[in-house]
């Protein structure tokens, strides 16, 4: 697996860049196994629309974003054959632009340092 990087926040750019949650939107990938994560339609209220991807699409069950402190964090919650409650938690990097965080993989009661990149 892909080790997490920490988050500086003295990196980051400002509070704009660490709170605006419309720089959530966008497709990510897993460099480690090309695990696609879609976010869209963020909601002020910490709703937004998250679709699932290994190749084929996997069931979101719940999805959410939250400003902890000025860092936005992402949860996103499986629930689909091979996936019975598997969630990923991600920080949200403005300097590096990259969801940094941690996937438990619910079949094997696993949690692993993972990321995703943006694809442009």
């Amino acid at each position: 697996m892909v080790a997490a990087s920490s988050v500086n926040v003295q990196q980051q750019k400002g509070p704009i860049a660490r709170t605006d949650a419309k720089r959530l939107e966008g497709r990510w990938v897993r460099p480690d196994g090309g695990y696609v994560l879609e976010l869209s339609n963020i909601q002020k209220d910490g709703g937004l629309k998250a679709a699932y991807f290994n190749p084929q699409p996997i069931k979101v069950y719940q999805s959410k974003w939250k400003n902890k402190k000025g860092i936005l964090t992402v949860y996103v919650e499986l629930r689909d054959i091979n996936y019975p409650g598997s969630k990923y938690e991600l920080r949200y990097d403005p300097a590096s632009d990259r969801l940094n965080g941690t996937y438990f993989q619910a079949v094997d009661k696993e949690t692993y340092a993972i990321e995703f990149v943006r694809i442009k």
